[in-house]
């Protein structure tokens, strides 16, 4: 038996909690002199990795 996908409310909210915790690393980041777009970049890379792993899981 296959699990149902979840909602796309549900994948929204997890996306947004995934950003606010990826971005508080990249604002630390940012502070210390790296780039701010290769921050941004790490960031959505980082968020849309731990949504997936999310629905894997």
């Amino acid at each position: 038996m296959s699990p149902t996908p979840n909602s796309r409310p549900e994948l929204l909210s997890q996306l947004a909690v995934a950003c606010l915790g990826a971005g508080i690393v990249t604002t630390v980041a940012v502070a210390q002199g790296q780039n701010p777009l290769t921050a941004l970049g790490i960031t959505l890379f980082s968020a849309i990795a731990a949504v997936m792993v999310g629905q894997v899981l």
